[in-house]
């Protein structure tokens, strides 16, 4: 059976705002790299709360998103104290996947970083990836 596949492009953004603390910075004082994927993964999750998809319901069905993939590029730096936004977008929703896109802006609009992030549904009892329950589905497909 072909998988079930609908994309998406030039949707209105998810937006979280992060503010850049001392604990984020590198002894350069610049965000340390690995620090953007934290950012992502906590727009990501407070965006699944904002349209109902309780994490801790997923978890009790035995369920859970894992990061599959991730392409991510750097194009400048964010900075002790600055005020960033995350905006992310799902780009590609599967059967069992789907794909984000996601930037991190500071308030002159620039770019600082971009990320594709593939996340998979996992069956945690059986550590193997299953469909995506048709109620979270159709939240993502009212947001996407």
């Amino acid at each position: 059976m072909p998988e079930v596949t609908t994309t998406f492009s030039e949707k209105i953004p998810h937006n979280f705002a992060v503010r850049i603390y001392y604990e984020d910075t590198d002894a350069g004082g610049i965000v340390y790299y690995a620090n953007y994927l934290k950012f992502f993964e906590r727009a990501r999750t407070e965006w699944l709360r904002e349209i109902g998809v309780s994490q801790e319901a997923f978890l009790q069905q035995k369920l859970g998103f894992v990061v599959k993939k991730v392409d991510m590029e750097h194009l400048a730096s964010a900075k002790l104290d600055d005020l960033v936004m995350v905006q992310s977008r799902i780009i590609q929703l599967k059967r069992a996947s789907l794909v984000f896109q996601q930037q991190v802006i500071n308030h002159d609009q620039k770019v600082l970083c971009t990320a594709t992030i593939r996340i998979a549904c996992v069956d945690l009892s059986l550590h193997k990836p299953c469909a995506i329950p048709e109620l979270i589905l159709g939240a993502f497909k009212r947001v996407s």
